[in-house]
């Protein structure tokens, strides 16, 4: 009977569908002549209105100075693919863009928002908005007469009506659907028509670029990573590798009688130990190889081979200033952008709230309005105060991996005076074949060292350069 009832509705409101006028008809405008036009999206790190709070934004930043190591060598050097099983620390950007599944999905949400035609977007919503002001009048006007259809005595209903029940309840159920509808379409046809689609979705774009740079920072920092545990486990095997000398050394010495079999069991035990610390380390490396091939959309072995990391240059040092880069890094941060849009929308709260409490101090409501507005300007200005902190501090440890890697340079080049003097030594007769092997392995440590510093030296610089240049800082 329901069924019937609301197929009998559709019917009468079909026939007693007159022109309605449309309650948006006087306030529709064309798309190219009102605020419906699509607003273009603010520039990177700008917002439309700088925020009432004691602490504004940085100022804007001078022309930008791409960095050989930073985010943007791509544009700059001509770069060789990598060959099969091997990857180089200036391809994986490259190749995370290309490949990387995540990164390719979030592409196609920004392509999908940037692809948007508000114009045409905008006559839709006002079609769509008519035609569901005409339905709902029309279905009034319908109600209506199934009212006055069912209040009939059943001699006097129209053919095909004599068994119609008027029910107010899946009457007024199926209104507010529509109602529903038109408000949630309204919601929208607003949104363009005063911009904030616009804005949001722009917003939205920002937001989705900086989870893509996110990734392959994330990317970047993986290989690197890599790089310092392959070094790590150099180190291991040469330790490993001087240890079996020295097993060799005390079982000659058990045989002779010179040590107890614990002491030699020892020493046995100690090896025990660093052989699974390198067996542990390896499948660690092996684990996160499969990650990185993951993330560059390789083959997944995890045997891709590693290229060494590029080297950061005096000119490259020369060029970092604090102060400007810092002042580029809160520009194009989507962190501070973020926080400043939160600040905003505590702003636009204090104000409405305030105007409806008259700005009356006596009112308990108005002075929790104006203590929530201020805590938003504590919360934000601490925020842009530990980004400032968290820049400041990675650029201390640029400058501080700079001055370990020319200690360690020195400490190189002392070791390899002590190991030509130790190689004289062995030839005149001096010293054993292992005290010159010991010497051997504390030039190879040395060299290691530079590797290591200098690897930590690239990484924080790589770093920096992408927080320089997208605001990025992990």
């Amino acid at each position: 009977m329901r069924q019937r009832i609301l197929s009998l509705l559709l019917a009468l409101a079909l026939l007693a569908a007159i022109p309605a006028v449309s309650a948006l008809a006087e306030e529709r405008t064309a798309p190219a002549d009102s605020a419906s036009a699509e607003t273009a999206p603010p520039e990177d790190g700008e917002t439309e209105s700088a925020p009432e709070s004691p602490e504004e934004t940085a100022e804007p930043a001078g022309p930008e100075t791409p960095s050989p190591a930073g985010p943007d060598l791509a544009d700059n050097v001509t770069l060789a693919p990598d060959a099969v099983g091997q990857v180089s620390f200036v391809n994986v950007e490259r190749r995370m863009r290309e490949n990387n599944l995540q990164i390719l999905a979030i592409e196609q949400s920004v392509l999908t928002i940037e692809d948007i035609d508000y114009d045409k977007l905008y006559d839709k919503l006002w079609h769509q908005l008519n035609e569901l002001a005409q339905a709902q009048w029309a279905y009034v006007r319908a109600g209506s007469m199934m009212r006055a259809i069912s209040n009939l005595p059943a001699g006097q209903r129209p053919p095909g009506m004599e068994d119609v029940e008027y029910s107010d309840y899946e009457y007024n159920t199926a209104y507010d659907q529509l109602d529903r509808a038109y408000a949630a379409v309204r919601d929208q046809y607003e949104a363009i028509k005063e911009g904030d689609m616009q804005k949001d979705n722009a917003d939205l774009v920002r937001q989705l670029n900086n989870l893509q740079d996110q990734i392959v920072v994330a990317g970047e920092s993986l290989y690197a990573a890599l790089k310092a545990m392959e070094g790590q486990e150099a180190g291991l095997r040469r330790q490993l590798a001087a240890l079996d000398r020295t097993v060799e050394e005390m079982e000659l010495r058990y045989t002779l009688g010179q040590i107890s079999a614990l002491q030699l069991s020892e020493v046995k035990t100690g090896r025990t130990a660093l052989e699974s610390g390198l067996e542990t380390l390896r499948m660690n490396v092996k684990s996160y190889k499969l990650q990185l091939e993951m993330l560059i959309g390789a083959e997944q072995t995890g045997e891709i081979a590693l290229s060494p990391l590029p080297e950061v240059t005096a000119e490259q040092l020369a060029e970092i200033d604090l102060e400007s880069d810092l002042a580029a890094a809160k520009e194009r941060s989507y962190e501070l952008y973020e926080a400043k849009q939160t600040l905003e929308d505590a702003r636009d709260q204090y104000k409405d709230d305030a105007n409806y409490w008259g700005y009356n101090e006596n009112r308990y409501e108005f002075r929790t309005a104006r203590n929530t507005w201020q805590a938003a300007q504590y919360t934000y200005n601490n925020t842009v105060q530990n980004y400032e902190l968290k820049f400041r501090t990675l650029y201390a440890q640029v400058e501080d991996y700079r001055q370990i890697l020319e200690a360690a340079k020195v400490s190189l080049a002392c070791e390899k005076e002590s190991y030509a003097a130790s190689e004289l030594k062995f030839r005149q007769g001096t010293i054993s074949h292992n005290a010159l092997l010991a010497a051997e392995d504390d030039l190879r440590e040395a060299e290691e060292t530079v590797r290591s510093a200098a690897g930590d030296l690239f990484s924080t610089y790589n770093t920096y350069c992408w927080a320089a240049q997208h605001g990025i800082l992990n």
